[in-house]
């Protein structure tokens, strides 16, 4: 079945294709990894609010063997600063993270390759996400001093025991079955089978038959959860109350495991572990649509100068010197005072309205 008049199309960053009642949405920017910036967000977001009303159902994926989404463009949020522009990315790509966590028809991403931050929140809220052998994710924002956003203080906390925090504060990856295992994605399928999924569903008649045919491409991943042996001392060492509590526990665990986990987080900025931390323990009792407000205001205060956003995007992605200079450099100079600040309401014709 052909869909749509994707091939004239190709030139560009987001391809909105559509056959007479299937829509789809594929993330054209192979070389960027299918990073997403403010006019993709515009594209996906105009054709979600589209299809929802015409199609039966919706299938996002990338293109390319690499990626489905590695993230947002953070060099060019950083490089515009505190700006409109910038803001105006958080605020509708938060936006259409709240379309796709509502979405009243079967949304199924195909988070085949590597999903990382704005592909994260472009999946993990829709109702299907098949992972492949290909997948890796991972919410690494801590490393660039910014904190897991897209959503991440709704879905991390509800992951099982302490995982999501364990993820979101160290920015661990997950590759392939883990993924599923993990509670990311709920369906897995191996990679050289996505092609016939897809068919599958752009061919199914109707959108009820959408669980069956998942449940009839999903298949047991090859190798158990590879943390499954680490998830109690996960729970034990990540159940503190407090940033200083996990790296006492990590210190008082002294296996290889816990010295590995010391040296990430000792590596990260310190105002992101605090603001991770307490982002997530609110998240665990809120909607996600009041988690993306509170994210929102997150990341208007992450642009501007004293948070250590820029300085991290520096040091790791354009420099690449790899040595970022936190401020403050310590957890303990991180006063409550500074970490209120990010989490403050914004004045009322700025805040996120959904």
């Amino acid at each position: 079945m052909s869909i749509g008049n994707s091939t004239r199309l190709s030139s560009s960053s987001v391809l909105a294709t559509e056959s007479s009642n299937k829509g789809m949405i594929i993330i054209n920017r192979p070389k960027a990894l299918n990073a997403i910036n403010l006019e993709m967000v515009r594209k996906i977001y105009k054709h979600l609010k589209k299809c929802e009303k015409s199609k039966s159902l919706m299938i996002v994926k990338g293109t390319g063997d690499k990626a489905f989404c590695a993230g947002g463009d953070v060099r060019a949020l950083v490089d515009a600063g505190p700006t409109d522009e910038s803001k105006n990315f958080f605020r509708e790509e938060y936006t259409m993270n709240a379309l796709i966590g509502n979405y009243t028809i079967p949304y199924i991403a195909l988070i085949d390759g590597i999903t990382m931050g704005g592909g994260v929140g472009l999946s993990v809220h829709g109702k299907y996400r098949v992972a492949t052998d290909r997948t890796l994710f991972a919410m690494p924002e801590t490393a660039i001093g910014l904190f897991p956003d897209v959503g991440g203080s709704h879905f991390l906390p509800r992951l099982q025991g302490k995982l999501g925090l364990y993820l979101g504060l160290t920015g661990q990856r997950l590759r392939g079955g883990d993924v599923y295992y993990a509670g990311i994605a709920t369906h897995y399928c191996d990679s050289s089978k996505i092609p016939e999924l897809e068919a599958a569903l752009l061919n199914c008649p109707d959108a009820d038959e959408v669980p069956d045919l998942l449940a009839k491409f999903h298949t047991k991943p090859e190798k158990p959860f590879a943390l499954q042996p680490l998830l109690e001392q996960i729970n034990k060492n990540f159940g503190a109350t407090s940033i200083e509590g996990i790296l006492e526990n990590l210190q008082n665990d002294g296996s290889d495991w816990a010295k590995k986990q010391l040296e990430i987080l000792c590596k990260v900025s310190p105002t992101s572990l605090k603001v991770t931390y307490r982002q997530l323990e609110l998240g665990s009792q809120l909607s996600l649509a009041q988690c993306l407000i509170m994210e929102y205001r997150l990341a208007v205060r992450h642009l501007e100068p004293r948070a250590d956003f820029k300085e991290g995007v520096r040091a790791l992605l354009i420099d690449k010197d790899q040595q970022p200079k936190w401020q403050p450099a310590t957890l303990a100079e991180v006063t409550e005072e500074h970490l209120q600040w990010f989490f403050r309401k914004l004045p009322d014709t700025e805040e996120l309205k959904l």
